[in-house]
């Protein structure tokens, strides 16, 4: 089955049954030792895109915004037996023709990456998606806060909502995750690694 490590901030890692790995918003923590078949980037701030922590297989694809709205349209890519879709990602520090989120799928399950954004327009279309998984950021600086990420995952009716890039600076901040009241909350720690699961809607 799938899994998925956080790695903290907004950063994790999803591997397949395959041996596929992907990583999303190379930044933060440990885990970037196997090699990536997939590497995405939702914008290029800093604390999203170290693309040089990550050891790259052969043939590995690099997805930034770029090529994900390329044109101005978002793009569905296929790669080493994921799926990836990009999806709106914007607020006020983060301009909508610069950012992305992603929707992978991957052994049948949904992972819905929001990367760094606030409420979109798109969230309201993603409940009858029935996603697995949804991880969101509530930093209440940079991105939404915990009780705006708490009505998205309400809006996105995830199986699990997985509040995430809690604290600038910091890998993780327990106490603001917990204060996350979305439905179905997942609270995963930096270093944790779950088991990726299809749910029954």
């Amino acid at each position: 089955m799938a899994k998925l490590l956080y790695q903290g901030h907004g950063s994790y890692r999803i591997t397949g049954d395959n041996g596929a790995v992907l990583y999303f918003d190379p930044f933060a923590g440990t885990g970037y030792d196997l090699p990536a078949d997939v590497i995405l980037v939702t914008h290029q701030h800093g604390d999203h895109n170290q693309i040089q922590l990550v050891t790259q297989k052969p043939g590995c694809t690099v997805i930034t915004q770029q090529q994900a709205l390329a044109g101005g349209t978002y793009h569905r890519f296929h790669v080493a037996g994921m799926g990836i879709e990009a999806v709106e990602a914007y607020n006020k520090n983060h301009p909508s023709n610069q950012c992305v989120g992603y929707i992978i799928t991957v052994d049948s399950v949904t992972i819905y990456g929001a990367g760094d954004t606030s409420t979109t327009r798109q969230m309201s279309q993603l409940a009858k998606r029935h996603l697995d998984y949804a991880l969101l950021p509530g930093d209440g600086i940079y991105n939404m806060d915990l009780a705006e990420a708490s009505e998205c995952a309400a809006l996105i009716g995830a199986a699990h909502n997985i509040p995430i890039h809690l604290k600038p600076g910091a890998l993780f901040d327990r106490s603001r995750a917990e204060m996350f009241t979305g439905p179905n909350r997942l609270i995963v720690e930096p270093g944790q690694e779950i088991v990726l699961e299809k749910a029954a809607f």
